[in-house]
């Protein structure tokens, strides 16, 4: 296997994991077999015209495109079996670990990979608990004719999830601590973000325009200052993706860094709402006659 660290933003990176020999289906765990026929038959209805298959996968994909994008990218790393735990002690070479010098320094690979990988183990496993628990609340929904338990099998999905996220995780410790990671500095990765530099500098010369309106005007709030460790601007755009994936060859990725992007775009834009609130806050206040506030 090989891992991308992707940076969707300047705090916020994507790991990924490509899967470089595919096991054969007589080498696949029942939880793969179980895994990817449940993924053939989520594609065969989301083609289907109409009917409850249909309007499940619409309503699916809606709640998926919620999930974290950090749990879809720790569960592209496979779980760490006993198997892949002796060849990996075993083998010579170590796992090579693709990253954008230009982004992210050589001897902060570890640093990065480490908090990936530890940040959300305690969150995994406490909602995987949470899950398991509630499939007997929504079991009786079993009895009702015709529909299909719909909660129940939400549950069993999001307990695989989160077990299949914890698992990733402790594979990246159990790499990290057994000195099996291998840095790859990659030349292609830095080209695309050289091209997502200048796409992003086009798309947002609006708002940086907007930015030195504020910080002329001496408002703090509003004025993001690039030197402040606390800000965090985007390295990628949606439109990124396909053409990431199309230049590595791994056509999944595409997937995952628009997810990611779209994830983290709203949250950066959750943040400029509150400091837009906080600057019409200001300047209300400041109109407001001193004798008046009493």
């Amino acid at each position: 296997m090989r891992l991308f660290l992707l940076p969707i933003s300047t705090k916020r990176t994507l790991i990924y994991c490509e899967r470089l020999n595919r096991q054969l289906s007589s080498e696949q765990t029942y939880v793969d077999k179980i895994t990817a026929r449940a993924s053939a038959t989520w594609v065969k209805w989301e083609k289907y015209e109409k009917g409850w298959q249909k309007k499940l996968t619409e309503y699916g994909n809606k709640l998926f495109a919620r999930i974290p994008f950090e749990e879809w990218s720790l569960k592209s790393i496979p779980p760490l079996s006993a198997r892949r735990r002796a060849d990996e002690l075993k083998g010579k070479e170590k796992v090579p670990v693709a990253f954008p010098r230009s982004l992210i320094r050589q001897e902060a690979v570890s640093d990065v990979m480490g908090k990936l990988g530890t940040e959300r183990q305690a969150l995994h496993k406490k909602m995987m608990w949470w899950s398991i628990v509630g499939m007997p609340i929504t079991a009786p929904v079993a009895l009702i004719p015709i529909i299909p338990n719909v909660p129940f099998f939400y549950l069993v999905f999001r307990a695989w999830s989160h077990w299949r996220a914890l698992s990733g995780s402790k594979h990246i410790e159990f790499l990290l601590e057994h000195n099996l990671v291998k840095n790859s500095p990659s030349s292609i990765l830095d080209t695309l973000y050289s091209i997502a530099r200048v796409d992003a500098a086009l798309s947002g010369a609006r708002k940086e325009v907007e930015r030195v309106r504020a910080a002329r005007e001496g408002d703090e709030v509003e004025a993001w200052d690039r030197s402040n460790p606390e800000s965090e601007e985007m390295v990628l755009s949606r439109s990124n993706g396909k053409l990431m994936a199309e230049t590595l060859e791994i056509p999944e990725l595409e997937v995952e860094v628009e997810r990611a992007v779209a994830q983290v775009e709203r949250s950066l834009a959750a943040k400029e709402e509150m400091v837009e609130e906080k600057m019409d806050l200001r300047s209300a206040t400041k109109g407001v006659n001193p004798e008046a506030r009493r």
